[in-house]
């Protein structure tokens, strides 16, 4: 009864840009908790909190820990009480130092789920796309070559001993601007090998993706790394050798430096600057028509939306229109555009961004109570 009364009365409110978000604890949440291997942070909050976005807010760490968010198998979270009744949660017991210098810290996201999106994907604009360099010609004329064999390429300003990586590109993500039905157009096309596209690039390729034409802005081009090389010659074409690791690499090819850290960790979740007008689900991985916990999307805002990695949003599935036989009487007066009925936009789960680019970012589906779907809308996380 006391821990119920507790998280009643144990209400913060918050406010992100003029939303009002209360911390609420879940009503069967636990006083202590032991961190298990494969915890993710947001596993762990969801256990404490109603909304388990809001880690960060009630996160206080013991004051003689550097970082607060080294959290290990073993150790110890403590749920307490400030002034007021807000709720904190903390670290009351460290595992043993020698274990945890043998194994690493909780993530705030599962990176092997993300892994493929981190370090093989970049998503470039449609101009920079027509700019890179690309594979001209293969070593002894052949139509593909793998690791141990000259490629050449044009275009760049490379170096001998530079570091290269060639990429395929594998989608191209665009929305219409204007939508006659006040929801952005996906335009969704079979694969199209006149235009470059492979569905046999990575393992990690979308279920669909939107074109551009007929009025659709192109929000980017996703590369897939399928190799990387060493410039063994500089000029136009200039010679690289294939390295050990990787794909087989095709004529058409494009060409990029290699990014040293190409990605961040930094995936503290956190609400949005802003939502972008009519932001949706663009595509689905592992060609699924659906996606639940643990899958990647993409979707239809970037960087100049002000999203970064750790933004959070709400997936609402867009309620349709239905006819209004109950009144109307029959199905043909129920049929014209005046009787009938718009449906409420249904909750679905919460995505964070894990990897942004300029206008489409990828975010990982949190949890889910149904399905999400493409063309999904993504709102604030909050509640008014």
């Amino acid at each position: 009864m006391l821990k119920k009364l507790l998280a009643i009365a144990a209400v913060a409110a918050l406010t992100f840009g003029g939303w009002v978000m209360a911390v609420e604890l879940r009503a069967d949440h636990p006083d202590t908790y032991v961190v298990k291997k494969g915890d993710t942070l947001w596993d762990i909050a969801a256990r404490f909190l109603k909304e388990p976005w809001l880690w960060p807010e009630i996160w206080h760490a013991n004051p003689q820990i550097a970082n607060p968010h080294l959290i290990y198998p073993g150790d110890v979270i403590s749920l307490a009480y400030l002034s007021g009744g807000r709720p904190a949660l903390g670290i009351t017991k460290r595992s043993p130092q020698v274990r945890r210098e043998a194994i690493d810290p909780i993530q705030a996201v599962p990176l092997s789920d993300i892994e493929g999106f981190l370090t093989r994907t970049r998503v470039i604009g449609d101009e920079e796309r027509e700019k890179l360099p690309y594979v001209i010609g293969l070593e002894e004329g052949r139509l593909r070559s793998a690791s141990g064999q000259l490629v050449y390429i044009r275009g760049g300003d490379f170096r001998a001993g530079d570091e290269v990586a060639f990429l395929r590109p594998s989608v191209r993500f665009a929305v219409h601007p204007q939508p006659a039905t006040g929801y952005p157009r996906l335009k969704r096309d079979p694969w199209n090998m006149r235009d470059g596209l492979d569905p046999q690039v990575s393992g990690i390729e979308w279920a669909y993706y939107a074109a551009s034409d007929n009025g659709f802005e192109v929000l980017g081009w996703e590369l897939v790394e399928v190799a990387k090389g060493k410039v063994m010659r500089e000029g136009d074409p200039a010679s690289v050798l294939l390295s050990a690791e990787g794909r087989e690499v095709k004529q058409g090819d494009v060409v990029m430096p290699v990014e040293n850290m190409p990605f961040d960790l930094s995936f503290m979740p956190h609400p949005p600057k802003s939502v972008p007008e009519h932001l949706r689900i663009l595509a689905v991985t592992d060609r699924a028509g659906h996606a639940g916990p643990r899958d990647v999307v993409a979707i239809s805002a970037g960087a100049r939306d002000g999203i970064d990695n750790g933004t959070v949003f709400a997936i609402y599935h867009p309620g349709e229109k239905i006819k209004d036989e109950v009144r109307h009487g029959n199905r043909i007066a129920a049929s014209l555009p005046g009787n009938q009925v718009q449906m409420p936009a249904e909750f679905v789960g919460h995505v964070m961004v894990f990897r942004t680019f300029e206008k489409v970012s990828y975010g990982l589906i949190m949890d889910g109570i149904r399905p999400a779907r493409l063309e999904d809308e993504l709102r604030h996380p909050g509640r008014l």
